[in-house]
């Protein structure tokens, strides 16, 4: 098939779902129908945050100005705040994709994901937040986002989060993205470690300097992921991982920030271990409609393969997004420019993709996106229905 009919496929594709789906949609997510507020007051579209949602999100998902007693089961014990309703969203996202050079090229991927979320307040400055996949590529995920937030301990800008979380979250939220594209170098295993920058379980602690405009996360994990317990243990060794983020705001529209993980693994069947460093700079510049987020990443290990005759690896990494809303925030079209790159001894990886939303309601969104393998010279073309109520 040629290019050219890629385009057309895709054109009228997207012509018809404009056609056919409903114009309004009446359901809202939790936190929505909770305090009684649009979907519009934290996202611009979802799931992208605004301001206002980042801030709802780091004050543990609550809004304080507006919590009051009648929303809580206190049973005359000043300790207790139960909510009166157990606050429960779902989301589904549905794809049909054309996948060129794979064994089957034409799927119909409905659902791609359908996951049940929930999050809200357990006490004063104490939030919660956990969703479970009921389906993800067509198996039971299971718990990912999993933690309790307690928002300004001691009355200060210090956060701490305990629970499972993706280490990346700090750099770019992959929950948060428009694309059916990843984020790679975050997701991307090298060799045979079982080291990345996605979900860990461990701890967050998170400062923030109004005076200098400048955030400090740092988190200590298991690093190895979540998997299964073995022995009622989710650490498969006696390692733990840190990481620390620094993030620097320069003015309205631009921050810098740096990264540094450095960790060990033992391997589950011989005495060999391999040691991970990931560091690197990051970019964000927003001016009038255009958002650019950059990101570099170089991984070393020294022994992922867990061989005899230790051999180092390095990979270097690249995720450059750029996105366009005509209409600032309140733009029901958006545009996504999306650069992947990953350069190792083991694994490369070189995508780039083009992307355009458009939010049907609220809480319902269309998807049409071109990716290009330009390390296979291959295409990619994904249609998607994304819905949150």
């Amino acid at each position: 098939m040629k290019l050219s009919k890629y385009f057309t496929w895709t054109f009228f594709s997207f012509l018809l779902f404009t056609f056919l789906l409903p114009e309004d949609g009446s359901a809202i997510p939790a936190f929505a129908r909770k305090y009684k507020i649009s979907c519009n007051t934290c996202h611009t579209v979802f799931p992208r945050l605004k301001e206002y949602g980042d801030d709802f999100a780091g004050s543990g998902f609550i809004i304080k100005e507006k919590e009051t007693e009648r929303d809580y089961v206190t049973a005359g014990d000043d300790l207790l705040w139960l909510n009166k309703d157990f606050p429960v969203a779902a989301r589904i996202d549905l794809y049909a994709a054309h996948d060129q050079g794979k064994n089957v090229e034409n799927d119909f991927q409905i659902p791609w994901g359908l996951k049940l979320l929930s999050g809200g307040t357990l006490y004063k400055n104490i939030g919660y937040y956990f969703y479970f996949y009921m389906q993800e590529h067509g198996e039971v995920a299971g718990i990912e986002d999993a933690y309790i937030h307690f928002d300004n301990i001691f009355s200060s800008n210090l956060d701490v989060m305990v629970g499972q979380f993706q280490l990346c979250d700090p750099l770019m939220k992959r929950e948060l993205r428009l694309t059916y594209e990843d984020y790679m170098i975050y997701k991307t295993y090298i060799g045979s470690s079982n080291m990345n920058l996605a979900y860990d379980r461990g701890l967050i602690l998170a400062y923030g300097i109004k005076r200098t405009g400048t955030d400090l996360v740092g988190m200590v994990v298991n690093g190895n992921g979540k998997p299964e317990a073995i022995d009622d243990k989710l650490d498969q060794d006696n390692h733990k991982s840190v990481a620390l983020r620094v993030n620097q705001g320069i003015m309205d529209f631009m921050s810098i920030g740096g990264f540094y993980y450095t960790g060990k693994e033992d391997s589950p069947d011989s005495n060999r271990t391999n040691e991970v460093i990931y560091y690197g700079p990051d970019l964000t510049f927003g001016i009038g409609p255009f958002e650019l987020i950059a990101q570099y990443l170089i991984r070393e290990d020294k022994n992922p393969n867990f061989l005899s005759d230790a051999s180092k690896v390095k990979t270097d990494g690249y995720v450059v997004e750029l996105t366009f809303a005509p209409d600032l925030e309140r733009s029901r079209y958006y545009f996504t420019a999306l650069y992947n790159m990953i350069d190792s001894d083991d694994y490369k990886y070189n995508t780039a993709t083009l992307s355009f939303t458009y939010q049907l309601a609220r809480n319902l969104r269309l998807l049409t996106e071109y990716t290009r393998d330009l390390e296979n010279v291959k295409n990619r073309i994904v249609l998607g229905i994304i819905s949150a109520f």
